[in-house]
């Protein structure tokens, strides 16, 4: 990931939005059923972390079809009129394209989840750092983004980014 991603850049903003929000929601589809749920991540280095529990409908989705996409948005302020009616909203978007992968090793799961909680962690409240035994009880999913897209409206800015194959 050599381009630099400074946020006049389109990367650059799509990464300032992945990392300015809270909740995310994520994609997923098997077979001909979508499922869409929204949560809370963090997202670093080109990867959105999730933390989750050990079994579940998220889980084995990604276990029988790992392609996903992930979609944060900001709303920008009220409807505004367009065409005389109150329908015209100013949001931005990002939407990323990845890989899921359910994270199986403790050593890495503590990692991820430690760094997932440092993302919630204010001055004010931060906790301790997870261990092997908490990270036993809570799973975690990484998301490889390989491509995301994005956009600022109004003025219909459009933005994608596709990872490099040395990245």
């Amino acid at each position: 990931m050599a381009e630099d991603a400074g946020t006049d850049t389109p990367r650059g903003f799509m990464e300032q939005l992945l990392g300015s929000q809270e909740v995310g929601r994520l994609g997923l589809a098997c077979e001909d059923e979508p499922y869409v749920v929204a949560l809370n991540y963090a997202y670093s280095d080109g990867r959105i972390l999730i933390h989750c529990a050990l079994e579940g409908r998220k889980l084995e989705m990604i276990a029988r079809n790992p392609s996903v996409c992930f979609e944060v948005s900001h709303q920008e302020g009220p409807a505004v009129p367009h065409g005389g009616n109150r329908c015209d909203m100013p949001f931005e978007s990002v939407l990323c394209f990845g890989t899921a992968r359910v994270i199986d090793d403790l050593t890495e799961r503590i990692e991820v989840l430690n760094r997932f909680q440092a993302r919630y962690d204010t001055p004010e409240k931060t906790r301790e750092p997870i261990g092997p035994e908490r990270a036993s009880k809570c799973g975690a999913i990484v998301i490889d983004v390989h491509r995301m897209t994005g956009r600022r409206h109004p003025g219909d800015h459009r933005y994608e980014w596709e990872c490099a194959d040395d990245a």
